[in-house]
């Protein structure tokens, strides 16, 4: 079974088509169906601030019978270039995510089709991972990755995260949702709950490194 990384931190999860994370002002619906049926969209609602519809529209996945997602919002106090040059380096996710212990580019050079080899942490159910880069938009600050290969139990995960302008112009919302398989032996609850936990881990990490470098004073 994956295990859940030990935090106090709240975690909030989507895995039917009724549940809600009110908590991070977003609502998604994946919809359920039948074994045989091809993959249907699973559409992501936003509100209480809305997100623009220009940044909605990606965190639309299409989700399959045994494959569910979720979405993760966390506001940062820095503006979203200070975010999105953290974000944006697919060579360097381990700046801020803590569960990444090395990273290596081994296929083409940060541009959309490149390669990675990512290596976590020991203490959670993967050692490796070979992703992908499917999405770099520096004019819309969007980014996404696809796994595909390593030793893990995540297979087909597709993440996409979004910046854009918090209301009043209070610093950056980012927004990273993703679909992935369920595992063999876990239910979608307990593939979200684990997932979350790890996404929202990395999300509170960005907002602390990045709100700490934008406000240190210059030399």
């Amino acid at each position: 079974m994956l295990s859940t990384p030990k935090s106090s931190l709240q975690i909030h999860r989507i895995n039917n088509p009724t549940a809600t994370t009110s908590a991070n002002n977003i609502n998604m619906t994946c919809q359920k169906q039948s074994h045989h049926p091809p993959p249907r969209r699973a559409v992501a609602a936003f509100a209480n601030p809305p997100v623009p519809e220009a940044v909605a529209r990606y965190h639309v996945h299409s989700v399959g019978p045994n494959q569910c997602c979720s979405a993760v919002v966390q506001h940062v106090a820095a503006p979203i270039p200070t975010v999105w040059s953290v974000v944006r380096r697919f060579d360097k996710p381990q700046v801020y995510k803590h569960f990444v212990k090395s990273c290596d580019v081994i296929v083409g050079d940060g541009d959309v089709g490149s390669l990675r080899e990512v290596r976590v942490i020991t203490g959670l159910p993967a050692a490796c991972s070979t992703e992908r880069l499917e999405i770099l938009d520096e004019e819309k600050h969007v980014l996404s990755f696809s796994v595909v290969g390593g030793d893990h139990r995540l297979s087909n995960y597709r993440s996409i995260t979004t910046l854009h302008a918090a209301p009043a112009g209070s610093g950056t919302v980012v927004v990273e949702s993703y679909v992935v398989d369920v595992p063999v032996g876990n239910t979608k609850e307990e593939t979200c709950v684990f997932i979350d936990t790890i996404v929202r881990c990395n999300l509170q990490s960005l907002a602390q490194i990045v709100d700490t470098s934008s406000v240190r004073p210059r030399s």
